[in-house]
């Protein structure tokens, strides 16, 4: 079993504050938004020793984040990832429902 270093881009991490961002001021819910993040931090965390058990996804709507992303869901979020050699490149955090 491969063990595989975790790298954020940019865009994840706007992904990830606009999300926080959305569920602390717009639902007046900052309890919610903290419990919320630390469980797609938790998510994401499993990626470190099971990255290569998700599927590559030949879908569509995957294709403008490159040829062999993969992806792991949390709750209604889509977490979306590319690996190379040791380590799990996450490219994006989106919600499922904009995926066509």
């Amino acid at each position: 079993m491969n063990e595989y270093k975790i790298i954020f881009s940019k865009e994840t991490n706007k992904d990830i504050q606009d999300l926080f961002d959305l569920i602390e001021q717009n639902y007046k819910a900052p309890l919610t938004a903290k419990r919320y993040i630390l469980g797609l931090f938790s998510t994401i965390d499993l990626l470190s020793h099971s990255a290569d058990s998700y599927p590559i996804q030949n879908h569509k709507s995957f294709l403008k984040y490159g040829l062999f992303v993969r992806r792991i869901n949390y709750k209604k979020m889509v977490i979306i990832f590319t690996l190379e050699n040791d380590i799990a490149f996450i490219l994006r955090i989106i919600p499922s429902a904009i995926l066509t």
